[in-house]
């Protein structure tokens, strides 16, 4: 147990999140500040976080550019060096606390840490479906912001989700794991993938038609979104997503609820896909008038 508050201020983005809000603000008490940047919510989230002793920041969108997250790192002046990016379906284990003290107070140069996540899905942790799941989250808030792949309004809500927080510096990473209770049930889990799938869409036809989606190099996430723009141009998409979680992470040791997590990523590409087209064919359309 740690005996004293630890130097960290943990922002928790959310709107109606009143189910999850409870489990998630009573795992980090340790903390020195916590923030709950809200999107006006109407079912109680204001209340809960004030009855757990966090503060709340209203967050209003403006439909493009700054998102949530992104936001309160240039908006809200924070008591500590170090910040904790959490999500209100999130849950950090008992020892983060201890954990994240001795990370900060031993830091060095290091900019930033990666923390590993444990989907749960239909009752049980998937334990090889998207697992292992590295995130940066715990960083000093002046050197790290999330990447801004276009400038145009998604559909896709007003947190960033598929974005990546980028540090100027060097990374570690952190033993503790957090659980990930993302998808409650499958309707949750399509109807967060259909919005997920309006930015994809947006991202993948602005790097296909004008190639405009920010280069980031030189870093992990660089990496990733150089291997997605490959991955933008192959054939068969949804088959492949599916193949990846379902075999080359072997995904099939997680019994049945293995299978449907991949065949609803599949499912995911494929909405990604459709609508990739659909903005593809609709600007060159628009194109095609203007001649």
């Amino acid at each position: 147990m740690t005996t004293s508050k630890v130097p960290v201020s943990v922002i928790v983005p959310v709107k109606n999140e009143a189910a999850n809000l409870p489990r998630c603000l009573d795992a980090v008490k340790w903390a020195d500040e916590i923030l709950v940047v809200d999107s006006q919510s109407t079912d109680g989230s204001a209340t809960i976080t004030e009855s757990h002793h966090a503060s709340v920041v209203q967050f209003h969108f403006n439909g493009t550019w700054p998102k949530k997250k992104n936001w309160a790192l240039e908006t809200v002046p924070f008591r500590n060096e170090w910040v904790f990016i959490l999500d209100a379906d999130e849950v950090l284990p008992p020892e983060a606390g201890p954990e994240f003290a001795r990370a900060i107070a031993n830091a060095g140069d290091i900019a930033g840490y990666w923390i590993n996540r444990r989907f749960m899905f239909m009752g049980k942790w998937l334990r090889h479906a998207y697992y292992p799941n590295w995130n940066l989250r715990l960083f000093r808030h002046a050197l790290g912001r999330y990447e801004k792949l276009t400038n145009a309004a998604t559909d896709s809500g007003d947190n960033e989700v598929h974005e990546h927080v980028v540090v100027r510096g060097p990374t570690a990473r952190l033993r503790v794991e957090m659980d990930h209770y993302a998808f409650p049930s499958v309707a949750v889990f399509v109807e967060k993938h259909n919005r997920y799938s309006n930015w994809e869409a947006k991202v993948a036809a602005d790097t296909l038609m004008h190639g405009s989606a920010k280069r980031i190099t030189g870093t992990n996430v660089g990496t990733r979104r150089q291997l997605k723009t490959l991955f933008l141009k192959m054939p068969f998409r949804p088959l492949l997503r599916f193949l990846y979680v379902y075999v080359w992470q072997k995904g099939f040791l997680d019994g049945a609820q293995g299978y449907y997590f991949a065949r609803l990523h599949g499912f995911y590409e494929f909405l990604s896909v459709a609508k990739t087209r659909e903005l593809c064919v609709r600007e060159r359309d628009i194109a095609l008038r203007r001649k």
